[in-house]
């Protein structure tokens, strides 16, 4: 799964949560609108209420992007 299609899966669900990275919170329909193309078509995985990481080559969970919050 793409970040891409995981930041439109928690838009559409409308799910009450920030995405935190080292710097800033953000709103998922912020980050669709504003990361770059590459950035969106990189393959991840969302642990429900834990994070948003990077899938590797291998398959294996790499760095995580975004922390998930509670609103």
């Amino acid at each position: 799964m793409s970040l891409q299609e995981i930041l439109k899966k928690i838009v559409e669900n409308n799910y009450p949560i920030l995405l935190a990275d080292s710097d800033k919170e953000w709103e998922a329909d912020a980050l669709l609108t504003t990361l770059s193309a590459p950035a969106l078509k990189l393959s991840a995985h969302m642990q429900s209420g834990l994070y948003i990481a990077e899938v590797n080559e291998g398959g294996f969970l790499g760095r995580v992007l975004y922390r998930i919050k509670r609103k």
